[in-house]
């Protein structure tokens, strides 16, 4: 009688193959929106990849850590709304001194919602659809980029868009790499790797003194301590415990939001909990097995780490070289998914329509008081709206008395 065959061990290749496309879509999705969002506040090219470098590490190290002691996929993530908030900005005053003070004021803020957890839960109080259409109104005009940049120089930016379109049809999650992949073939044969410097691609760290302008503080990080929490950690919870992942929300919140405190003085704007990129290590793409899909998450990390996280001077220096409007079409291609939802889900609620509108307009008129931007007036004209027209539900009419049961009554 032969011995029955010792069971197959469980193949590590679906989570690490899904880890890897976790890292690299999400690194070529929006490293372009970081770098518009960082450049629109006054860094330079050298802040801009050194802030670029620290998020690479910052996330990376997260999602490692968290992945393998949770042995949950857990992704973390830049803030492409928070960097998306930026670029819809401009230069406070103070340049870019300022915006470091504003995201170390986001990051204190994120980590007192995992140290406190009321404070969370009143950031939860916030109307979803004003927080909605604040992000729509900002991303509106950034979404826009592709078509001027179409109309200007055809030639450079068609090709992207078409690739961009039919990937959408046929492999959308490649959509925007795509998109990027092609706007590369566009620079070689333009000569923009020949105006490349090779002495700027070696990663590098550069210091940033914080600037102290409260309004200027204020203005960039409320909003983005608001984004980042209602537009990707809220939603990157809810994407884990779609897959019957339910992690700690207070961890994660302490570490991004100290991250993001620790390396706000290095250039970088903010971690957070991965949402849309989420369902990549978390989903039925990394593997049948629920139980080794943390590898996905350790598998992202490590990427981030030793490849994208030292590739960064090299995507800056290929972004400043670049012909003029090819990054911002593919910033723009990259955040119209994140402006669909969000005005899906600041239009959707009827009884909120109007303060909703009245936040999204708001928020795309770009209009500064006192130093402070458009988003934040955006959600205070919202909440403002609400206070006014909110009327208090009038109290149900008691019923009228039973009439005594007739002859034909079976009670």
């Amino acid at each position: 009688m032969t011995s029955p065959l010792p069971a197959a061990r469980p193949s590590v290749t679906a989570p690490v193959v899904a880890g890897a496309v976790t890292a690299v879509v999400g690194f070529t999705s929006s490293f372009a929106v970081v770098l518009t969002g960082l450049a629109a506040v006054g860094a330079s090219a050298q802040q801009a990849a050194s802030g670029l470098l620290v998020l690479c590490l910052t996330m990376g190290l997260g999602s490692l850590l968290f992945s393998w002691k949770l042995r949950m996929p857990v992704t973390m993530a830049w803030s492409t709304p928070g960097a998306a908030l930026l670029a819809a900005g401009s230069t406070p005053e103070g340049g870019f001194s300022t915006a470091v003070s504003g995201f170390l004021l986001a990051g204190i803020l994120i980590a007192l919602c995992g140290l406190v957890r009321p404070l969370g839960r009143l950031v939860e109080l916030i109307p979803g659809p004003l927080a909605q259409a604040m992000l729509a109104g900002v991303l509106l005009l950034l979404c826009t980029q592709p078509i001027t940049a179409a109309a200007h120089s055809p030639a450079a930016i068609l090709p992207v868009l078409a690739t961009w379109l039919l990937l959408m049809r046929f492999a959308r999650r490649w959509a925007v790499p795509g998109a990027f992949a092609v706007a590369v073939v566009v620079m070689v044969v333009s000569g923009t790797f020949s105006r490349i410097d090779p002495t700027h691609l070696a990663p590098q760290l550069t210091l940033i003194s914080p600037g102290w302008d409260p309004a200027g503080i204020v203005a960039i990080g409320v909003p983005l301590f608001l984004v980042t929490m209602t537009s990707q950690n809220i939603p990157g919870m809810a994407v884990l415990a779609t897959y019957g992942y339910r992690p700690k929300l207070g961890p994660a919140l302490l570490y991004t939001g100290v991250a993001t405190a620790a390396g706000a003085p290095t250039g970088a704007h903010a971690i957070n909990l991965a949402a849309i990129s989420a369902a990549l290590s978390a989903g039925p793409g990394a593997g049948p097995d629920r139980d080794r899909r943390w590898i996905a998450g350790v598998t992202c990390g490590l990427l981030y780490l030793v490849v994208l996280g030292p590739a960064s001077a090299a995507a800056v220096a290929l972004t400043q070289a670049a012909p003029d409007g090819i990054m911002a079409a593919i910033a723009g291609l990259a955040l119209i998914a994140t402006f669909a939802s969000a005005a899906a889900g600041a239009l959707a609620d009827p009884g909120m329509r109007d303060a909703a509108a009245i936040t999204f307009l708001v928020a795309a008129s770009g209009l500064t008081i006192g130093g402070i931007g458009a988003a934040f007036w955006a959600l205070v004209a919202g909440g403002l709206y609400l206070l006014v027209t909110h009327r208090r539900a009038a109290p149900p009419t008691p019923p009228a008395p039973a009439a005594p049961p007739g002859p034909d009554s079976t009670d």
